[in-house]
């Protein structure tokens, strides 16, 4: 006994205990790491981060945005309705050009009654008075005209789907058409495009099949983020025939 207390301990050399120190460190720094969320760890929901803390000045600017944002939807809805389109003309093409905190949740809605749920979102429309009266009240987010039949066509074979059980399915096989479509007399993309083009008895079967179209980013300075509307220098609001230059840089 007395022997083996006596015994020597092992020599480590000083590089090796370094070593262990550098270690040692190393394995506390990331698994603090890990518990904070960094490097790949998955962040708890309930757990805040930093940039994610708003003061208290912001919180007021938000508001202050949406409810001047409300003040002037409700501006916007008592002015004289634009008269109608031509029933020859009834088709629209509308874009969301923006619109993210600074919205009242009301515009918000609006937006996603229209099925424009994302900036560079686009979808066909029916030019009936409760659409005009919506795009009135969102003018400031949207931008619209009348497509032409070639942007259409690009659009439907470029950027179209459908949307089955909540996913997003390519027009490559005329039988996904066929399948839901075909009890209307609608098989194919060409019957699709016909039946936007003439805004036939089932279009708002059709267009409900496809999902809006998500267009490209445009290029720099061809959508200033103007809310002006387009006739008085601005990014928003009836381009009429001059949306068509907007969707081919766009799709």
């Amino acid at each position: 006994m007395a022997e083996a207390e006596g015994q020597p301990l092992p020599y480590v050399s000083e590089i090796v205990l370094k070593k262990r120190k550098i270690k040692d460190e190393l394995a506390i720094t990331r698994r603090t790491q890990l518990e904070l969320g960094k490097y790949g760890a998955k962040k708890s929901k309930n757990q805040p981060h930093v940039s994610d803390i708003k003061r208290p000045e912001q919180f007021i600017k938000e508001f202050r945005d949406k409810e001047l944002d409300l003040i002037r939807m409700k501006q916007r809805a008592k002015r004289p309705k634009p008269m109608l389109p031509e029933p020859k003309s009834k088709l629209l093409f509308i874009i969301r050009i923006q619109g993210k905190n600074d919205m009242h949740p009301k515009t918000r809605k609006i937006l996603y009654n229209l099925r424009l749920r994302k900036v560079f979102g686009g979808v066909f429309v029916k030019a009936t008075e409760g659409v005009i009266d919506m795009l009135q009240k969102v003018e400031p987010y949207v931008t619209y005209g009348y497509p032409n039949l070639k942007n259409l066509k690009e659009l439907v074979y470029k950027k179209g789907y459908a949307r089955i059980d909540k996913k997003a399915v390519p027009l490559t096989d005329n039988n996904i058409i066929e399948q839901t479509l075909g009890k209307y007399g609608i098989i194919c993309i060409e019957d699709i495009i016909h039946e936007i083009a003439n805004v036939g008895p089932h279009f708002k079967e059709v267009v409900h099949f496809m999902g809006p179209f998500m267009l490209s980013k445009p290029e720099d300075g061809l959508i200033q983020g103007k809310k002006q509307p387009y006739k008085e220098g601005g990014d928003a609001g009836n381009r009429e025939d001059e949306i068509n230059d907007l969707i081919s840089k766009m799709n």
